[in-house]
């Protein structure tokens, strides 16, 4: 009588405790941040053809690109499929390094190809500067015009938004007013957003250098009063957050305040997207030593995970600012100079790859992209991070599902619960960011994926 009591509580406490977070929806794996002056319609597909040129020129085949961005040691490779690399059954029989650099290699071309672009934040500020206000007011203008004809022409980014100046005093008037052209005039132009409704849940507004909850709270209420005069659904316009200050992390009495931030956007803010150099100028800190691995930085993100991502919001990391950009233009360039672009290009391509893989194995699924040829190493970082662990991830579930079976007779499930949350989440973040599909994650784990997000890790061992 007590065992089979006791098996009961024991299970309701696992159902209580041990739960795998249901299905998320998708989370875009970069932000590209374009000055507004220069972004138009086409702007994504002209930076998909740009990234494409750079692996053409710097990294033409699947062996060049590893060891431009430095995953594997490329003496594993087999240099001889070069010529046969179409022919993937032979790539599979040369080994899990061939067939891991060829993976990554063309599945990076394929996305460059379909949709090299997944989030574009069209930027009044740092990345646009200081201009006059008949300056600015025309940008306003004409971007929120291409981005309705971006809309409206069928290839809409899956996510998009703009970046206004700070609501620091000296800026505030001009952040509004950019904020109201831009809001305006594209509802002119989607005939009153009559377009906007299928990527509205996608659309942000991000602001940055907070100091203060007051300024979320008064973008949301200036967000509110638009939408009411637009005749749209109160929270339709969604808030990003930019984590970039000391006063948007702790008060000055020492109290957190990121949920504060969120609260006071009124159920509007749905991403946070942190600053790495603005925080850590902020702190004193030399840019010889500015960083996104910077101990401080560090320390940022995990306060944000912890008080943020429990609430459903999307984090965002900062951005690499080494630019895989030649140093030598022209067209007749000597063997050493276009030996010294391909090193350049390469090692700023390596130190982008090593930063996003950093991000995602701290849990930050998203980051910043500001020059289109870092679009080839976000892409080689993320399908290699998902690529190379898949079958050892798979191998561990299966054997914890085996191991889970048995563990009601013996009582120890509960110390395997953590684990395999965490390779479940592995597999649903894949599937999210789209590195991997569902039938490749059915292939390797043997589950469907429904059933690997499933609300119940005990329902697994069941299935």
């Amino acid at each position: 009588m007590l065992q089979e009591l006791a098996e009961k509580l024991f299970k309701e406490r696992l159902e209580s405790q041990v739960k795998i977070p249901q299905i998320e929806k998708r989370q875009p794996v970069h932000v590209v941040y374009g000055g507004a002056n220069l972004f138009k319609a086409d702007t994504p597909e002209k930076l998909g053809k740009i990234a494409l040129k750079s692996i053409e020129t710097y990294a033409p085949n699947f062996v060049e690109f590893a060891k431009a961005m430095g995953f594997l040691h490329t003496k594993s490779l087999d240099e001889s499929l070069i010529e046969t690399a179409e022919d993937e059954e032979k790539i599979k029989n040369a080994g899990f390094d061939t067939w891991l650099a060829w993976s990554v290699y063309h599945r990076t071309i394929e996305k460059l190809r379909n949709e090299p672009v997944e989030d574009f934040r069209i930027d009044f500020e740092d990345g646009y500067g200081f201009r006059t206000n008949d300056e600015e007011d025309l940008h306003a203008r004409t971007a929120s015009e291409e981005l309705a004809k971006n809309v409206s022409s069928g290839k809409a980014l899956p996510f998009c938004g703009l970046r206004i100046k700070s609501f620091a005093p000296e800026t505030f008037k001009r952040a509004v007013r950019t904020l109201e052209i831009f809001l305006q005039n594209f509802a002119e132009k989607t005939d009153s957003f009559k377009n906007f409704k299928s990527i509205s849940e996608n659309f942000v507004v991000t602001l940055p250098k907070i100091t203060s909850y007051r300024e979320v709270e008064v973008l949301a209420k200036l967000l509110e009063v638009f939408e009411r005069e637009s005749s749209l659904p109160i929270g339709t316009l969604k808030i990003e957050i930019m984590i970039e200050t000391p006063q948007s992390i702790l008060n000055e009495d020492g109290k957190i305040v990121l949920q504060d931030l969120v609260k006071a956007g009124e159920g509007r803010v749905v991403s946070a997207h942190f600053g790495a150099f603005d925080y850590t100028a902020s702190f004193g800190i030399s840019g010889i030593y500015q960083h996104l691995q910077h101990d401080s930085c560090n320390l940022a993100r995990q306060l944000m995970q912890l008080a943020l991502a429990r609430l459903g919001i999307r984090l965002s990391d900062s951005v690499t600012i080494e630019m895989p950009i030649p140093i030598h233009k022209g067209e007749n360039l000597s063997a050493k100079q276009i030996e010294e672009n391909k090193l350049v290009v390469h090692q700023a391509w390596r130190k982008h790859f090593e930063n996003v893989t950093f991000s995602l194995s701290n849990g930050f699924y998203q980051s910043w992209d500001l020059h289109p040829a870092q679009l080839v190493a976000r892409y080689a970082a993320l399908y290699s991070f998902f690529l190379s662990a898949k079958d050892e991830q798979a191998k561990r579930l299966k054997n914890f599902i085996e191991k889970a079976t048995q563990a009601s007779l013996t009582g120890n499930i509960f110390d395997d619960a953590a684990s395999v949350i965490g390779i479940i989440n592995f597999f649903r973040k894949a599937k999210n960011c789209g590195a991997l599909s569902e039938e490749e994650i059915s292939q390797a784990t043997g589950l469907r994926f429904d059933e690997l997000s499933s609300a119940s890790f005990l329902k697994l061992p069941e299935n």
